[in-house]
């Protein structure tokens, strides 16, 4: 079975260069033709390598460790038998120093929740670094290393203009081994729903070998400007088959600015909108000669997308100028544009074509969240709610349109009842639910039984439990 992997990212082949040191060589130029490079890529590696850092990263997890965790009958019973206790996890991968100062970027996956980070540069320096900005749907991750200054460091290229066929070099520490550089080509361009692990979105395809420990390593071109930082491998093995992915260089620039503006969490533009890949069934009811674009199903009424005066059954061709074929795609191009700015969307609706602006907003926090939780002497101690706005829809994934009271904790008794964090109360005892407050007092009515309707994913569900 095919396995996507986010890891740690490069199997040494027969064009990878392991970077030890060596006798001296004759002073040379970075490559500016076909011809140079094909001779050798030592000066483009001599001039970016020392900017891409070996990572070590140390964390706390809580560990749960029953003493029937090798029995295969009782084990299934007592999975959380023993007491959580304390372990250090650590990893390892890579980086890429983006400026003098030491601002860096590397993968969520590789210092994400990290209580220790250690940086070291191909010199064999070392500094501590902290994160600055960090955000696990992205998997990107930006760093300050304390103390630096006058670093190496790799200029961002603007990554809308790389093209299939392209000569890449990928940097990074595969397996532990040491600074490796692995040569290939960008194999693909806007590659959606492909990797898994924390990343989602749109990458950059390449088959320059990568492997565990290249996570937060430099794809470059041969000019030695960043174009993606890798991030995951499609594999059967766990090894590189030559399909790897990497995060485009617009995307870490825009977690750049943000980290720099001071803010702590990534900030995405909200679109407020369901839609699906034109296929080609659809092309033909949309009166398409060619499948193509993202055609919309449902908007919330403050989307900026229905602001601007799209509509269910328009189809979005390109955002920007540029083509797009899945929503990944549109979000993309809103997220590197970032809150504040504005997109020119190329529209179609009833085979006509034309363009309109769409505003880049934060979610709304409209209606108030008015969030509450359920006080320890009442029946499902600990649970949090809140009613369903823009905000609060992003933050649990949930459908545009969702309206109600929202479970944003189960609460320890609730998570042993079977309720979940995105689910919409409806009734409680018959009572309807409408506002966070009818909850309390419905629990407060409840005599011995307890009875509790839910919808989770456009499901109703049922919950029933003796006080």
């Amino acid at each position: 079975m095919i396995r996507v992997v986010s890891i740690c990212l490069c199997l040494c082949l027969c064009l990878s260069l392991s970077l030890s040191p060596s006798a001296p060589l004759k002073a040379q130029q970075v490559p500016d033709s076909p011809a140079q490079i094909q001779f050798s890529f030592a000066p483009l590696v001599r001039q970016a390598a020392p900017a891409v850092v070996n990572i070590y990263a140390r964390r706390v997890v809580a560990a749960r460790q029953s003493p029937f965790r090798r029995d295969p009958f009782f084990e299934r019973f007592f999975r959380d038998f023993a007491a959580p206790r304390p372990r250090v996890q650590n990893s390892l991968g890579s980086g890429v120093i983006l400026s003098a100062d030491g601002v860096a970027v590397s993968n969520y996956h590789v210092v994400g929740d990290a209580t220790e980070i250690r940086v070291v540069l191909n010199d064999r320096r070392e500094f501590a670094a902290r994160v600055l900005l960090a955000d696990e749907e992205s998997d990107l991750a930006i760093l300050q290393l304390d103390g630096a200054r006058d670093m190496p460091h790799l200029d961002l290229r603007d990554s809308e203009n790389v093209q299939v066929g392209e000569l890449v070099l990928a940097i990074g520490n595969p397996f532990g081994v040491g600074q490796t550089v692995s040569s290939g080509i960008v194999s693909g361009l806007a590659r959606s729903g492909t990797a898994t692990g924390s990343a989602r979105g749109y990458f950059l395809q390449t088959d320059a070998p990568i492997n565990p420990g290249n996570s937060g390593g430099a794809l470059i071109d041969m000019a030695g400007r960043l174009i993606g930082v890798n991030t995951s491998i499609l594999t059967r093995s766990g090894g590189s088959n030559g399909i790897g992915f990497a995060i485009p260089s617009n995307l870490v620039a825009q977690f750049v600015e943000q980290a720099r503006a001071g803010r702590d969490a990534f900030q995405r533009p909200w679109a407020g909108v369901v839609g699906q890949p034109v296929t080609a069934d659809l092309a033909d009811g949309l009166g398409m000669s060619v499948p193509g674009g993202v055609v919309l199903s449902q908007l919330h009424p403050a989307s900026p997308f229905a602001e601007a005066g799209l509509r269910p059954g328009d189809v979005i061709l390109a955002v920007d100028g540029k083509d797009v074929n899945t929503p990944a795609e549109v979000i993309y191009h809103m997220a590197v544009r970032g809150v504040g700015r504005s997109v020119v969307i190329d529209r179609l609706r009833d085979g006509a074509a034309d363009r309109v602006t769409v505003a880049l907003i934060d979610p709304p926090e409209l209606p108030p969240r008015d969030a509450l939780t359920v006080p320890r002497s009442a029946p499902l101690a600990g649970m949090r709610i809140a009613n369903a706005n823009p905000a609060l829809i992003t933050e649990l994934s949930l459908p545009p349109n969702l309206s109600g009271v929202i479970v944003t904790d189960p609460g320890p008794v609730g998570a042993r009842l079977g309720l979940q964090a995105g689910d919409r109360l409806i009734a409680i005892n018959d009572r309807e639910i409408a506002r966070p407050a009818d909850v309390p007092l419905a629990l407060a009515a409840a005599s011995r039984n307890l009875t509790l309707l839910a919808e989770r994913g456009g499901r109703r569900l049922s919950f029933r439990f003796r006080l």
